[in-house]
């Protein structure tokens, strides 16, 4: 069974952005390994709570992304 988990911060997507999500990886493997993969692709979009994730041993937050600040460069 084709699987893909996507993990995303908390409140940055609508509904119907995830649903896109689903949507569209479902067609990707469907397009790699034909129509019946369909019936048995699972798509997971996990929303990860603010500060719960990091980069390069960094922890981010949803403010720190909205700001752009790049990992590492904090003064």
């Amino acid at each position: 069974m084709p699987f893909a988990n996507f993990k995303i911060p908390a409140k940055t997507l609508t509904t119907k952005q995830k649903e896109e999500i689903v949507t569209r990886t479902t067609e990707l493997y469907v397009e790699l390994y034909g129509e019946r993969a369909r019936a048995n692709t699972m798509v997971l979009v996990e929303e990860v709570t603010d500060g719960g994730w990091g980069i390069g041993g960094n922890v981010l937050t949803l403010a720190m992304l909205e700001e752009g600040t790049p990992t590492g460069t904090e003064a």
